[in-house]
């Protein structure tokens, strides 16, 4: 693993670790040349996946976008870091196990709304408010319908 501040090739690991529940290894490395230290997260993959836009253009997958949703989603809610963590996870191994390389970006979009749905109501109305790019007030009202579970009234 290069080192990402003197690039060096040649670091060497000093702990390695369970994570997410087992999915990931976090290994903490240390270069011999700077003495920089730094975390990196091993996954396995099981197919690379190709984001497939709603302008037609085809992006890989980044795992690290998906967090970053959720993230500004939940931002400042109390909402424990390891739920989006196993939230992340979660729709990634969904993606992967779909059997299809290429996914359309709002099927991401519909798992994300089914985590968040889960974890945070706030963060719910939040995701869904640019997911589904609303306009007026009404839109927010039927978001908070669906949450109440009346999806039928209008």
């Amino acid at each position: 693993m290069r080192c990402p501040y003197c690039q060096s090739e040649d670091t060497q690991v000093k702990d390695s670790r369970p994570a997410e529940d087992g999915a990931a290894i976090r290994r903490r490395r240390v270069c011999p040349d700077c003495g920089g230290r730094f975390t990196t997260f091993e996954r396995v993959q099981l197919r690379d996946l190709v984001v497939v836009k709603k302008s037609g253009r085809k992006v890989p997958f980044d795992r690290d976008k998906l967090a970053r949703s959720l993230e500004t989603a939940v931002r400042k809610r109390n909402v424990d870091p390891e739920r989006i963590d196993r939230a992340v996870t979660g729709i990634q191994r969904q993606l992967e196990n779909s059997g299809e390389s290429e996914i359309v970006s709002g099927e991401i979009g519909r798992l994300v709304m089914e985590a968040l749905k889960a974890i945070d109501d706030v963060a719910y109305v939040r995701f869904a408010s640019v997911y589904r790019n609303f306009r007026e007030a009404k839109d927010f009202h039927e978001v908070l319908g669906e949450l109440r579970g009346d999806e039928d009234e209008e």
